[in-house]
């Protein structure tokens, strides 16, 4: 009798009478006929979080998991991301795919932790990097992926953004890197607040070779991240509603004793301003990353940016 009060039940999604007149009749035969079942298993169909309309998750992905109803994007995975993006759909060459954390200061339990999310995301770590083709031209990118620990920012991440900024150094290509993440890595301690300072020193060279890096911060982007390399871009992008801050609202709402405004933290409240270049939505993501590549790869480009350069400085 405790087990049936307690024990694990099994998710369903509750859908509407319109959407379920859609969904085929049982088969039991131990069930009325032309009765249909009112619960839909978990996966099957989506409820958007914002509007509340109903999406099969197979349309919701090919809309690029953004909501028809009100445009609420939601969050997609690295793999997901770079099909969305790159011209094969995927990288050309992946960069430091075995690189995996270890556990430094012995946090109890935290190897357990990394080896399942191992399992859950097919990942080795928060953060996929390598070459890829955007728009014909070829780039370095990062896709830092929240399913995987937050995405949140330990050595293993840090080490490899960097590696990827010196690969683009060396390969003199772009630099694009998609940010998700809670912050630093708690079981990491200090060593993973160090990977603020290693990335924009890295961030640091890269502008010195004259070399193009675009930052996009997608839903959230916080903590360490958000106060170290995501916020270093020559151009700093951010999807719609999207939530960039340093601290939560409710922390700096405390400390300050002041009720911040309702859009506080958005990516439209930090266009507004002045924290962010622009608020691209999805669908045009992949257009605008090319345009901007294109722009600061081809001679013409170059020669146009810097003219422009020139002019504003006068």
């Amino acid at each position: 009798m405790l087990k049936d009060l307690f024990g694990k039940k099994r998710k369903f999604a509750t859908v509407p009478s319109e959407t379920l007149a859609r969904v085929p009749a049982s088969t039991d035969p131990s069930k009325e006929a032309g009765t249909r079942e009112k619960e839909v298993p978990e996966g099957l169909m989506n409820k958007c979080p914002h509007c509340g309309t109903i999406h099969y998750s197979k349309d919701l992905e090919k809309n690029l998991r953004v909501c028809k109803g009100c445009q609420y994007h939601y969050s997609m995975s690295a793999p997901e991301r770079l099909a969305s993006l790159l011209d094969e759909g995927a990288l050309t060459e992946e960069f430091d795919v075995n690189l995996t954390t270890a556990n430094p200061l012995g946090f109890p339990g935290y190897l357990e932790k990394l080896e399942q999310d191992k399992v859950n995301t097919n990942l080795n770590e928060a953060i996929i990097t390598g070459e890829g083709v955007l728009g014909g031209n070829r780039i370095v990118i990062g896709v830092m992926d929240s399913r995987f620990r937050m995405a949140s920012m330990g050595s293993v991440v840090g080490e490899k953004i960097t590696r990827a900024i010196e690969q683009a150094i060396a390969r003199r290509l772009p630099f694009i890197l998609f940010s998700a993440s809670g912050g630093a890595r708690m079981q990491e301690g200090v060593l993973s607040l160090m990977q603020m300072a290693k990335t924009s020193a890295a961030l640091s060279r890269l502008d010195r070779e004259r070399l193009l890096f675009v930052s996009v911060m997608t839903n959230p982007t916080y903590g360490g991240v958000s106060a170290s390399f995501s916020s270093l871009g020559d151009y700093n992008i951010a999807e719609p509603g999207a939530m960039i801050g340093f601290a939560g609202r409710r922390v700096i709402e405390q400390t300050i004793r002041q009720e911040l405004p309702k859009d506080f933290q958005t990516a439209e409240f930090l266009l507004k301003n002045g924290q962010l270049d622009m608020v691209v939505h999805r669908k045009d993501m992949r257009a605008t990353l090319a345009k901007l590549v294109e722009m600061h790869t081809s001679r013409e480009g170059v020669e146009a940016w810097q003219e422009n350069s020139l002019l504003k400085s006068h």
